[in-house]
């Protein structure tokens, strides 16, 4: 889903809602609208009166940053979360960040990407212990899609690839290497 939102005025209205998760927003919208504490979890609303967001984040010391679930992403969950009572997402095992990759090195291996996810861990058990991943490496791509970031790499472990092998190009000492791996349901899917 993708959604475009224009500058505008946006007003927001809401209730207290907290996450202590610390999940991703993914593609999140970030505001200035008015947001206070117990705004979370209502819409973001344009000048038109189209909802365009749900309000969940403040952040205090930030003089009014603000950020919000975009709607489409909202009615997705929703959607799921009435036909199965949860969300499931594809779970590697590993902890990692995002860095840059030598520009030089991106060229020479025709990376579409200078940027990957440097793996700081992998979880004993994991399917990425079991496909060989290792700390230090740089994840590049999965099944040829880049993956340019941690944000990257979270938004392609959807639900349809959980028991599915996949190929995940890495580099290790800055070589290029193919894995097999399959990811597996994450033991944190959000429950209804």
């Amino acid at each position: 889903f993708q959604t475009t939102v224009t500058t505008g005025v946006v007003s927001a209205l809401g209730r207290s809602l907290r996450s202590r998760s610390g999940r991703l927003m993914d593609d999140g919208i970030q505001t200035d609208a008015a947001l206070n504490p117990g705004n979370s979890g209502g819409p973001l609303v344009n000048a038109r009166g189209e909802v365009i967001g749900v309000n969940t984040a403040i952040i205090l010391p930030a003089q009014g940053l603000c950020f919000a679930i975009p709607i489409n992403t909202a009615k997705w969950v929703a959607g799921r979360l009435i036909q199965s009572g949860r969300i499931r997402r594809g779970f590697l095992g590993i902890a990692g960040q995002n860095v840059p990759v030598p520009r030089r090195i991106a060229r020479l291996q025709g990376l579409p990407s200078a940027r990957g996810v440097l793996v700081v861990g992998v979880e004993p058990g994991s399917p990425a212990e079991r496909a060989g991943v290792r700390e230090r490496d740089i994840i590049v791509s999965l099944d040829g899609r880049p993956i340019a970031g941690v944000d990257d790499l979270h938004r392609m472990l959807t639900e349809d690839r959980i028991g599915v092998s996949a190929s995940l190009t890495l580099l290790r000492d800055l070589v290029p290497r193919t894995l097999e791996i399959a990811p597996v349901e994450s033991r944190t899917a959000v429950p209804a």
